[in-house]
């Protein structure tokens, strides 16, 4: 593509925990497999919620609280002032269910694995938002059953914007994964489908995942590296210039 002709190629951004990481928020593999303390199969499995969804519940809502604490950080900024100035798309997809890009003026961002802060009715499958404390038996506000759960994408269950995120892969002339070990599907994906399709890819983490679909990968805090790298993307637009 050729800048000269006013040409840009669109990028699409894969994000994962490591860049909520740096904002004090959990990733959900920690040590023994655990997130913020407790099994992921006891708090991300439809089977655990299906066991005890007054402690999942109690659970979200206590993550909900370190949400709303949360700031964004410079690779939160970066990301959100790449999309304000490129001439060209930047989808953001993020694995987070946190806001923090929104935080940072991020517009569309598409929560593939759901939003801390809302909920999804069992009984008739609609979304609506849940920014206070919810209980299990909290009245669904659309047909009135008590069947609430986080609208999080549980493990097992079906990622959101699956179609979409594929439209972008394939139309993308970039693809970036900042701060995602890219090793859980469907996600794991993404780059194999970006570069199938001629886009260079980008990966910007903590250390390498070694994984050879990547052009270049950067390793380091992403609030450290991704500033630069928007910088030089953004410089080479003011020349007219693509950098790709």
């Amino acid at each position: 593509m050729c800048a000269a002709d006013g040409v840009f190629p669109e990028i699409a951004v894969l994000t994962g925990a490591g860049i909520s990481a740096e904002s004090g928020l959990a990733t959900f593999r920690g040590a023994g497999g655990l997130w913020n303390g407790r099994r992921v199969e006891d708090v991300a499995t439809i089977e655990g919620f299906k066991k005890d969804p007054d402690t999942v519940w109690r659970f979200y809502n206590s993550l909900k609280k370190e949400t709303v604490a949360a700031l964004p950080n410079d690779a939160h900024k970066a990301l959100s002032r790449l999309q304000k100035a490129y001439p060209a798309k930047v989808s953001i997809f993020t694995q987070n269910v946190d806001l923090l890009h929104e935080k940072a003026g991020t517009q569309n961002v598409y929560h593939i694995h759901g939003r801390i802060d809302r909920a999804l009715c069992m009984n008739c499958m609609r979304s609506n938002p849940s920014e206070s404390e919810i209980t299990f038996d909290a009245p669904c506000p659309f047909c009135g059953k008590p069947a609430l759960k986080p609208d999080i994408v549980f493990f097992g269950e079906v990622p959101y914007y699956l179609d979409l995120v594929q439209q972008k892969l394939s139309s993308c002339g970039v693809f970036i994964a900042v701060g995602t070990s890219g090793v859980v599907c469907p996600a794991a994906s993404f780059v194999f489908t970006a570069k199938e399709n001629g886009a260079k890819t980008f990966e910007f983490n903590t250390e390498p995942s070694g994984n050879p679909a990547f052009d270049t990968a950067v390793t380091g805090k992403a609030g450290e590296t991704l500033p630069p790298f928007v910088d030089k993307i953004l410089s080479a637009v003011e020349r007219q210039e693509n950098l790709f």
